[in-house]
C-alpha cells in the first residue's frame, strides 16, 4: 500500500525501482477517492494534472543512470503533496474554503508552492480548512466540515483540518498549512500526524491568504519529523517578497 509510505520510504522506493511515480500518485488518489467523500478533506482533487506530472516525473528518471542524483538536485522528485486552500497555485482553483472566492483561479504560486514544485513534488489537490482560517475545528469550511478519520463523530481540528486528515489517511505524503493560534499544531494532536508551526518568518507568506498577517506562520503536515526536517529545508528562507524572511537562506 504505496500510499503510507513516508517521503523517505517512497524516494528509496523509486531509487530501487520498486514502484513507479505514478503508481505512488495513482495510490494517494485512490484513496482519496475512497476516503473524501466521507472525511470531506478535499475541495479540490487535481487527478489529471498530478497523473501528467507523474508521467514526466518517471520520463524524468531514465535520464539519471544512479537514481540517488536526481534526489540530490530534487529532493522531493515524484513526491506527491496536498496543498490547503489558502495557498495560492497557478491554474488551479484556491478557495479559501470560502463561497466568495468559489471559482477563484489564481494566475501564480505562492512562493512555497514554487519552492515545493522546483523540488520535484506534484500537487495532489487542495484541502479544506475552516473558511479564510478563522477556525479551530474543521467545521466552518463552506464545503462542509471535515471530520476526524478515527472517529467521525469527533472534530479532526483547525484551520488546517483537511491538511492533517489528509497525511493521517495517507491521501498525501506530506501536506502544507498556516498557523495563527494553532492552525496546525491542533489538527496535528488530533489526527496523530506530525505538525511543524515554524517561527514567524521563517517560510514565506507570499502568495498565501492571509488570516492576520503579523502573526501567521507557514509550515506543513507529514508523517515522521525526517519529513517534517526534509520540507522545511526546502521552504524556509528568504524571499523578496515577504519583507518579514531572514536574510539568510
Amino acid at each position: 500500500k504505496l500510499y503510507q509510505l513516508t517521503i523517505s520510504q517512497a524516494k528509496e522506493g523509486f531509487k530501487k525501482k520498486k514502484f513507479s511515480v505514478k503508481e505512488l500518485v495513482s495510490s494517494c488518489l485512490e484513496q482519496i477517492k475512497n476516503l473524501n467523500p466521507k472525511l470531506n478533506a478535499f475541495i479540490t482533487v487535481c487527478e489529471e494534472e498530478a497523473l501528467k506530472e507523474a508521467k514526466k516525473r518517471d520520463l524524468g528518471f531514465k535520464k539519471f543512470r544512479n537514481l540517488g542524483e536526481i534526489f540530490e538536485k530534487f529532493p522531493l522528485w515524484g513526491i506527491p503533496i496536498a496543498v490547503k486552500d489558502l495557498f495560492c497555485t497557478k491554474g488551479i482553483k484556491t478557495t479559501a474554503a470560502s463561497k466568495v472566492l468559489e471559482n477563484y483561479i489564481p494566475v501564480y504560486d505562492a512562493t512555497v508552492i514554487k519552492k515545493l514544485k522546483a523540488a520535484g513534488a506534484i500537487v495532489i489537490g487542495k484541502t479544506n480548512c475552516d473558511a479564510w482560517a478563522h477556525g479551530s475545528s474543521g467545521e466552518n469550511s463552506d464545503f462542509g466540515p471535515t471530520k476526524n478519520p478515527f472517529d467521525e463523530t469527533r472534530v479532526p481540528g483547525g484551520s488546517s483540518s483537511g491538511s492533517a486528515v489528509a497525511v493521517a489517511t495517507g491521501m498525501s505524503l506530506a501536506t502544507t498549512g498556516t498557523d495563527t493560534g494553532g492552525s496546525i499544531r491542533l489538527p496535528a494532536a488530533f489526527c496523530g500526524v506530525v505538525g511543524l508551526k515554524p517561527t514567524y518568518g521563517r517560510v514565506s507568506r507570499f502568495g498565501i491568504i492571509a488570516m492576520a498577517s503579523s502573526l501567521d506562520s507557514i509550515g506543513h503536515f507529514t508523517k515522521n519529523v525526517e519529513d517534517s526536517a526534509l520540507i522545511l529545508s526546502i521552504t524556509a528562507g528568504n524571499d523578496p517578497y515577504d519583507a518579514t524572511t531572514p536574510a539568510v537562506e
